[in-house]
């Protein structure tokens, strides 16, 4: 006789561990995922649709990326292969070493032994979090900053992001030292141990490149504080000419000699492809560092990380084509930089603030501060969240309190995508806008 199995038998509790249901709650949260993705705008097939302005995708440059691999990339039998691709493999690490010593102009060539590939710089991150903090542990990031570091470090590795508060300090001036040394002595009075300090250059949200000074101050204070220097680099070739004079163009930190800044052991380089090479469905991300022991540590886990041989593959071939990679990103800063421009002067003649001082990454960082709800409770994230339902409403998806800036109502806007889809996706913003101006 056949054994039956009654499942209304089975409670929840018996159905994960607790570590699975902190998992199912994460997805609960209110707006987990960018909106509009799953409903996206066509002219033909779906004119209803939103037009997402939070996906920081490069759409600009997927004609010549296609034609590019469809002509030139060619698919090795050993492709299929474990080794192939495992951290990168054998042929990918000194593909990736030429390009950074071609762009990122180090003080010391860049090579194959110092880079690690993973998944994407996502697994790169949590990769990283297994391997210099304990759960619990602090992260140290100024304000705005990429909100999903929050869950890149901190769902398996439970890194606890700790926000520095800018108390009108501009993040890029040197100042900045002393409000990361406030959230330093903060969170160690709270009992969290911060490890490391972490910082976009070029900035998301905020798209502008950090002053070599800047950053000279940043790597000291890591080495004062004993902590690792974290700098994501991964849109550092989409750096782009605005006609803002005096803008502090992309200064990578390889190409600063850390002789008695900081601990060389401390200083790690994040960048991958998914920006500058418009191809984040590729998930080809890479630490790069002198720290041997680190490398090994990450390696323990990059089985459950490694990209795929078909990645690699063309990742390398892309890398390995330099007359490729010039016109390409030449083009794509071009692009890039004509996008801008319109955005920003439909954005002032409409009315709407946003952050100066960018000519780096795919977005503008908007203040809809003015059209937050004077009726909708003040407290926590509600007043951002109605405005961004408004606006999805009417068919325009931005990412409500994303970045944790100190001040509500502002979100990234993402404009590299087909112009024709702008045009749709400005216009309903600023009719958006009105139809709020109106009601009050």
């Amino acid at each position: 006789m056949g054994l039956t199995l009654n499942s209304t038998n089975s409670s929840p509790a018996q159905m994960l561990s607790k570590r699975g249901f902190k998992n199912v709650e994460s997805q609960n949260t209110p707006w987990r995922f960018a909106p509009g993705a799953n409903n996206k705008y066509d002219k033909k097939k779906n004119p209803d649709g939103v037009v997402v302005f939070g996906n920081a995708e490069n759409e600009l440059m997927r004609a010549e990326l296609s034609e590019f691999i469809r002509e030139k990339v060619k698919i090795s039998p050993a492709a299929f292969t474990y080794a192939f691709s495992t951290a990168g493999g054998p042929r990918f690490p000194s593909a990736m070493a030429s390009h950074l010593n071609d762009w990122f102009n180090p003080v010391t060539p860049v090579t194959p032994s110092q880079i690690l590939t993973g998944a994407g710089l996502t697994a790169v991150h949590e990769m990283l979090a297994l391997s210099i903090g304990d759960p619990g542990d602090g992260l140290l990031v100024s304000r705005p900053i990429y909100g999903r570091f929050e869950l890149d470090f901190g769902n398996t590795a439970g890194f606890k992001i700790v926000y520095a508060e800018m108390k009108g300090t501009d993040p890029f001036e040197e100042d900045i030292v002393r409000r990361y040394d406030d959230a330093y002595e903060a969170a160690k009075k709270n009992g969290v141990n911060i490890t490391a300090l972490l910082i976009v250059n070029p900035n998301n949200p905020l798209g502008r490149c950090y002053p070599r000074e800047t950053l000279k101050q940043i790597m000291r204070f890591c080495e004062e504080k004993q902590i690792h220097m974290i700098s994501d680099e991964v849109y550092a070739l989409s750096v782009y000419d605005t006609i803002e004079k005096d803008i502090p163009k992309f200064t990578s930190i390889l190409s600063i000699d850390p002789a008695g800044l900081i601990d060389s052991q401390r200083l790690h380089v994040l960048y991958g492809m998914s920006k500058d090479f418009a191809s984040a469905g590729l998930r080809i991300g890479c630490i790069i560092t002198q720290n041997n022991l680190l490398r090994k540590a990450m390696f323990a886990n990059v089985r459950f990380h490694n990209p795929s041989g078909m990645s690699i593959a063309i990742g390398t071939q892309i890398l390995e084509d330099k007359d490729f990679v010039r016109n390409f990103i030449t083009l794509s800063r071009k692009r890039i930089s004509e996008q801008r421009e319109y955005t920003t002067s439909i954005l002032e003649k409409s009315g709407v603030g946003f952050a100066k001082g960018g000519n780096a990454g795919f977005f503008v960082y908007i203040d809809l501060s003015p059209w937050l709800s004077k009726e909708t409770p003040a407290q926590g994230r509600e007043r951002e969240y109605a405005l961004a339902q408004h606006l999805l409403d009417r068919g325009v998806g931005v990412h409500p309190c994303e970045e944790h800036f100190e001040k509500p109502g502002h979100f990234r806007l993402v404009y590299t995508m087909e112009r024709e889809v702008l045009e749709v996706g400005l216009r309903r913003l600023v009719n958006a806008l009105a139809e709020l101006s109106q009601t009050r």
